[in-house]
């Protein structure tokens, strides 16, 4: 395979009712790109993504957040704020150097902390995006592959993790406690 392929690494435990999924882009422009096109494929019946976040990593591993949008799913929950619980669980909110800045999206990761699985979670996803790069985080429910795939296709790499549904429960749950003590 030529170095400007797509790489698809997975890893896929548990009963499969949503999937985390990092994708690793070469730039943010690709990342956001990506984003969009996640947006065009969601409909709430056969494809429901819970929380989509746009990240960049600095060469100190340091992350900023792009784009983290208001965009209500069909629950109510926000795609920023599921994402930023999201993120929080794959990588230690110190290194997170634009969440405070985002409100709710700062105090889900926060909230992430609390959550029983991180370590796990963590430790299969935190190298997903390399410094230097930027990439896309999305908790997607009953994800359908061929579409998730085709708006991610320009990934230098995509990790899914396939998650319970005690798991995605748990980063709504605290993506919802940190949108209500936001406001």
């Amino acid at each position: 395979m030529s170095d400007d392929q797509p790489t698809d690494v997975v890893a896929a435990l548990s009963d499969g009712a949503y999937t985390l999924f990092v994708a690793d882009f070469a730039d943010t422009d690709t990342a956001l790109a990506a984003y969009e096109a996640l947006k065009s494929i969601e409909d709430g019946r056969t494809l429901e993504i819970d929380g989509v976040i746009v990240v960049s990593r600095a060469l100190d591993g340091t992350l900023e957040i792009q784009k983290a949008t208001d965009h209500s799913t069909r629950h109510g929950l926000k795609w920023g704020v599921v994402g930023g619980v999201a993120l929080g669980l794959i990588f230690p909110p110190s290194i997170i150097g634009s969440a405070a800045v985002l409100g709710a999206v700062g105090a889900a990761t926060g909230k992430a902390r609390e959550l029983s699985h991180r370590k796990g979670l963590a430790e299969e996803l935190q190298d997903a995006i390399v410094p230097g790069h930027s990439g896309l985080l999305a908790l997607v429910s009953d994800p359908g592959a061929v579409e998730i795939r085709k708006a991610l296709a320009k990934a230098d790499a995509i990790v899914e993790k396939a998650i319970d549904k005690v798991e995605a429960d748990e980063i709504k749950a605290a993506a919802e406690a940190a949108r209500s003590e936001a406001g």
